[in-house]
């Protein structure tokens, strides 16, 4: 999967939009400051303005924002490429402007706009302010995955100037490092091929409606290491292994006879007792503080046996509390 980091300035994809396309002039940006100001609740002239949901897709170069974008304009989304961070409230003005004809609209933002990115903080302020529901999805992958990519494509990273990739992505990193934090949720697109990636996207936005909490459980070995965009991280290393129990050793934790040898051992059924009931009290607080994803990472020391009998026990305890729950086997058969 690559990207490439010298699209287009701005670039309107929504197929929902019925108002002539977005271009960026230099006039435009001049009065990015002041397109701020204007107000996401002011009512048009048939009745009060129905504000859209909002999603801003950011992250690494190369990691695969555009087909994150593709994504959702597939899904029915107006999708805005590269909007200057100050214009997103006024994007969200003419939405709620369009009579419901865009009622969901996502907005890419990267470092192709270095000069705008410094008043992505304050637009996010005042889309607060509004009451606008909006979420952000941070793209990320590692730096070995980023440096094949760029190479692959031949193009250089839009941060590295005269020095190298790792150098770009460096910066492109620390530059991040707050929006990445405060993302709603982190997809690691390190091993994904595109297709992955869309079906993670879809997985998430697909539905027709929202449900409260959706956990991603995820089960890996420490060996091939953790997993970057894991919100939560169990460790099953206290449990005996079955991978020296020979007759256990070349199943995997989904097979019947590993996972009644994993929780017919000391502790095991009380601990996941007992993590639900810690689960249940962490996912009352992401509701309350408005996340809406949560990634939670359960490992072992090869990703096969231990921790992917726990992931699927937990998995199940998760969606029987109303839940919508993603299982995901990271590193079962890399051995």
């Amino acid at each position: 999967m690559t990207e490439n980091s010298h699209e287009t300035a701005l670039n309107t994809t929504g197929p929902t939009a019925t108002g002539p396309a977005v271009t960026e002039t230099a006039d435009t940006a001049d009065r990015a400051d002041g397109a701020a100001d204007v107000s996401t609740n002011t009512p048009n002239e048939t009745g009060d303005a129905a504000i859209p949901e909002l999603v801003i897709i950011s992250g690494m170069s190369g990691a695969g924002r555009s087909t994150a974008a593709k994504c959702l304009e597939d899904l029915g989304w107006f999708v805005v490429d590269n909007l200057p961070p100050a214009l997103i409230p006024t994007m969200v003005e003419l939405g709620a402007r369009s009579q419901g004809n865009v009622a969901r609209i996502a907005v890419v933002v990267d470092v192709r706009g270095r000069r705008f990115f410094d008043n992505l903080r304050e637009s996010l302020a005042d889309l607060e302010a509004k009451h606008v529901t909006r979420r952000i999805v941070f793209l990320e992958s590692s730096d070995d995955a980023l440096v094949r990519r760029f190479e692959s494509v031949r193009r250089p990273h839009p941060l590295q100037g005269d020095g190298r990739i790792v150098d770009g992505i460096a910066a492109e990193r620390d530059l991040l490092r707050e929006l990445r934090g405060d993302a709603d949720l982190v997809i690691d697109t390190s091993s994904l091929n595109v297709h992955e990636l869309r079906a993670k996207m879809d997985a998430q936005f697909a539905g027709e409606s929202e449900p409260e909490l959706r956990a991603t459980v995820m089960s890996f070995g420490y060996k091939y290491g953790l997993p970057v965009d894991a919100d939560l991280v169990v460790d099953c290393r206290f449990l005996p292994n079955p991978h020296w129990v020979p007759e256990l050793r070349p199943f995997t934790g989904v097979n019947e006879e590993v996972s009644d040898y994993v929780f017919d051992q000391p502790g095991a059924k009380e601990f996941l007792n007992q993590y639900t009931e810690l689960l249940q009290l962490i996912a009352a607080g992401y509701r309350r503080e408005g996340k809406r994803y949560v990634t939670i990472a359960v490992g072992c020391t090869g990703g096969k046996h231990r921790s992917v009998a726990m992931s699927e026990k937990l998995s199940a305890r998760l969606a029987a509390e109303g839940i919508e729950t993603v299982l995901v086997h990271r590193d079962m058969g890399r051995e």
